[in-house]
């Protein structure tokens, strides 16, 4: 089993699901997605899977400067944003096996487990 983690180093979330998984014996991989953002074709398997509304990151500067029209965008286009700045996508998001899973950490804990095949 093989487990990613995407996100940013010093996202608090992050932090908090990195902990959790290494609490509960997790091994994973993370993916600064600053240093390393996920090409076009990634996010477009991610918002397949999970749907471009749960990836968006909406409490982040990069969605506030994003116009009124963000709310009238298809999936496309959000697939196109998300390519663009990797700082729109919510995190942390979980991929397992080559398929995103889990997208955030709000989930209760047995969810958590579920989603990721724990």
């Amino acid at each position: 089993m093989s487990i990613q983690v995407y996100g940013i180093p010093n996202c608090t979330t992050c932090k908090k699901a990195l902990k959790w998984l290494e609490d509960n014996g997790v091994e994973y991989d993370f993916i600064n997605t600053k240093e390393n953002p996920p090409t076009r074709e990634t996010i477009q398997s991610w918002v397949d899977t999970l749907g471009a509304k749960p990836m968006r990151n909406t409490s982040g500067q990069s969605y506030r400067v994003l116009g009124e029209e963000k709310q009238t965008w298809a999936s496309e286009q959000w697939i196109e944003a998300f390519a663009k700045d990797a700082m729109l996508l919510k995190r942390p998001l979980f991929v397992k096996d080559g398929a995103a899973v889990l997208v955030g950490f709000r989930d209760k804990e047995d969810v958590m487990r579920e989603k990721l095949g724990l």
